[in-house]
Formats: C-alpha cells, structure tokens, sequence
C-alpha cells in the first residue's frame, strides 16, 4: 500500500509538474499573438481617428481659408476703391469717400465649347442678365462676365469681346484693352498726346463701371500708331489658367 501510495503520489507530482511546465509553454505564445492583436487593433483604430481627425481638420482648415479669401479680396477691393478715391479728393476739394464695392467667390463649370479656352461657363447667385460683370483671379482683372442664354458666361483675356477701360503708366493714358485669341493684349484708343512707353503697367480705369480703378492688368511691351491713335501689346498678368473659381465684382459702388 506504502509502495502503491508513493508512485500514486508522485504520478501526481509529475502531472502536476508537466502541466505547470508545458501549461506556461503553451499560454506564452499564445500570450503574445494575443497582445499582437489586441496592439494592432489599437493601432488600427487609433490610425482610423487620427485620419478622421486630420480630415476633418483640413476639411475646416480649407472652409477657414476660403473665408478669409473672400475677406482679403473684399478689402482689396475696398482699398483700390479708397486710393483712387483718395486721388480724386487730392484733385477736388469737394469730392467725399463712398465705398461700397462688393465680390462674389464663382465656381468655374466647363468650357462653352471645346477647343476655345477663353470662353467659360461660371456658377454665380443673384446673376443679372442685363449686366457686365468685372472678373478677378488673384486680384488681377481677368476678363468679364456677361450673359448667354440667360446663363453667366465669363470671357477671359485673351477673347475677342473681353474689353474694358484702362489707363497706362504714370500719366494715365487712356484705353480699351481686348483680347485677339492669343495670349497677348491689345489696348485701343489711345491719345498721341499723351506718352506711353514699354514696360509701363496697365491697370483698371474704372469708367467702365465694370472694374474699380487700379487692378492690374499688365505691362506694355510694344507701341504703334496709325490714324490719330496709339495702339499697345501688352502682356496680360492673367492668361487662359482656367481656374477653379475666380470673383467677380457684383457692385463697384
């Protein structure tokens, strides 16, 4: 029975003992594929907030910048309105400061057809058929907007039927500027009397009421003359881009 009771006894030890053992063996690796997962997983999720967080960031980020955009384009606006006011009260004792100008952020759409860059479809609200609209892209003038079929059409630089007033360097000579379906400009219209030279910057007149006066449009780089008048290529600041979104100034005063 003593004998019996021993190996009884240590049959169990040694159960015990192996089960322990090989127990410890068998739950480490199975430990650690456990904590694998369960990091990976963590990491996973973690990832999947940190890209919903960025997202969500940018996404406020751009909707902020946009904002402030507008409000940048509108001062602008608002300061080229005030320098040739300003000009003006130098001039006229009795001239007064009125701002009131205003733009609107459009959305480009399509071409009106393909194969002409110049002529392009824009999403405007509150669009007036009956206007002509001055268009902006980085603060420098454009082209125009102007209506076709009821639908806001934009006429880039470059086109045909894009003119507006303008004045040359520093004695202001007057002008038309149209584009000629290629890249460069063409100002008409402009007195003798008054000198120009290449190199001299060509900016808004304003007296078309479609721009307000001083936008960049871009710089002389030939002269001609013929009947009475002077004629200037210029080299325009904005060419066919074809942007996203531009602004268009919806009330000059």
């Amino acid at each position: 029975m003593n004998k019996q009771a021993l190996s009884l006894a240590l049959t169990l030890a040694l159960v015990v003992g192996g089960a322990l053992y090989f127990t410890n063996l068998l739950q480490s690796p199975i430990v650690r594929l456990t904590l694998l997962i369960k990091s990976s997983y963590h990491d996973g999720i973690e990832n999947i907030e940190h890209t919903f967080e960025e997202h969500f960031n940018q996404q406020a980020t751009i909707i902020d910048l946009r904002e402030k955009n507008r409000y940048y384009e509108q001062q602008l606006l608002h300061f080229h309105q005030i320098a040739d006011d300003y000009q003006k009260l130098i001039q006229e004792e009795n001239s007064t400061i009125q701002t009131d100008a205003k733009v609107e952020l459009v959305r480009t759409l399509s071409y009106v057809r393909f194969g002409d860059p110049y002529r392009v479809w824009i999403e405007m609200d509150n669009f007036d058929v009956k206007k002509v609209y001055g268009l902006l892209y980085r603060g420098y003038a454009s082209g125009i907007v102007v209506s076709n079929n009821n639908k806001a059409m934009a006429l880039l630089n470059g086109d045909v039927k894009s003119s507006y007033a303008v004045n040359i360097g520093a004695s202001m000579a007057p002008g038309i500027v149209r584009g000629n379906n290629e890249r460069r400009l063409i100002v008409e219209f402009i007195p003798t009397w008054i000198p120009i030279s290449v190199g001299d910057e060509v900016v808004t007149s304003g007296l078309d009421r479609i721009f307000l006066a001083g936008l960049k449009v871009g710089r002389v780089v030939s002269i001609t003359r013929a009947s009475g008048y002077q004629s200037a290529v210029i080299e325009p600041y904005f060419y066919g881009k074809n942007p996203a979104y531009f602004h268009v100034i919806t009330q000059v005063r």
